[in-house]
């Protein structure tokens, strides 16, 4: 809003000031020196609501747009921005590299880890700042990419604290080295018989919109209409590639909803250690709707 409304030129004005900094200042300092991270957090989270709950109520979109409002357009956009100018001070220690983005941001050329938490109060020592060209903090990650990255980061952080503990690490073998799975506890004939398993055929099949492992899948089991099933198989299965095909599914489990669809069943599959889930099937004909013992 600075660049938009006023060409990247903020005036630091003075004035009353709408939050509570030296609540915060202070609050922040005590939590960090009683290594009470958390109290530390909450304080400074605080004074982001109370900034956020400001600009909401204030509208500087609005005052943008009336000519009359320009003195209070300046006053507002900087309070917000003295607000953020403690925040990044003051998160700097648990958020360092976000926070010494912030601070460039904010137009400063010092670094934020040289700043004095006890001096903040005392506010900017100019009457004016240019900020740079706005540029994202936090990107957008892709989902995939990342989960697969904390995937690797837990897996190495198992084997470091393995290490410290004096215990073997272990190198993963492939799938297809056949390596034992260990089986489940036993179970009784009667708790068998509780699951409902069912021969059923592929009538449908799409992508669920905005998750890339689920596909929609519509399966006939004999029922008067086929069951809406959601399966987590869309990075082995093409939707088209699996209609006509015939699947087993647990008939008789509680419905659930994913993605706002509510799941009828559950279609079966090996689960691969390291590899992708395979589809339960058949080589002889099996009727459709006949039940697995």
């Amino acid at each position: 809003m600075i660049h938009q409304y006023r060409g990247g030129v903020i005036k630091l004005r003075g004035g009353d000031e709408p939050f509570p900094l030296r609540a915060t200042i202070s609050g922040a300092i005590e939590g960090y020196e009683r290594l009470e991270f958390s109290k530390a957090l909450e304080c400074i989270w605080g004074l982001i609501s109370a900034a956020d709950k400001y600009i909401v109520e204030q509208a500087p979109w609005k005052l943008a747009k009336d000519a009359g409002a320009a003195e209070q357009l300046d006053t507002v956009l900087a309070n917000v921005y003295n607000a953020l100018r403690v925040v990044t001070v003051l998160a700097a220690p648990v958020l360092p590299d976000s926070c010494a983005r912030i601070w460039k941001l904010l137009g400063f050329t010092t670094a934020v880890e040289d700043e004095r938490m006890g001096a903040l109060e005392d506010g900017p020592d100019v009457d004016t700042r240019t900020i740079p060209a706005v540029e994202p903090v936090f990107p957008r990650l892709d989902m995939k990419v990342t989960i697969d990255k904390l995937n690797e980061l837990e897996q190495q952080e198992g084997e470091r604290q393995a290490v410290l503990l004096g215990k073997t690490v272990e190198e993963p073998k492939p799938a297809d080295e056949g390596a034992a799975i260990p089986l489940s506890p036993e179970i009784t004939i009667d708790d068998f018989v509780k699951v409902d398993l069912r021969v059923g055929e592929v009538k449908f099949a799409e992508r669920v919109k905005g998750a890339d492992k689920l596909l929609h899948l519509k399966v006939d089991i004999g029922e008067a209409e086929p069951r809406t099933i959601v399966a987590g198989i869309a990075l082995v299965y093409e939707p088209e590639k699996l209609v006509g095909r015939k699947v087993v599914i647990v008939a008789n489990l509680a419905p659930r909803k994913l993605r706002g669809i509510e799941s009828r069943g559950m279609i079966v599959a090996a689960s691969l250690e390291g590899g992708k889930p395979v589809l339960a099937g058949f080589l002889e004909h099996a009727p459709i709707g006949a039940r697995l013992k």
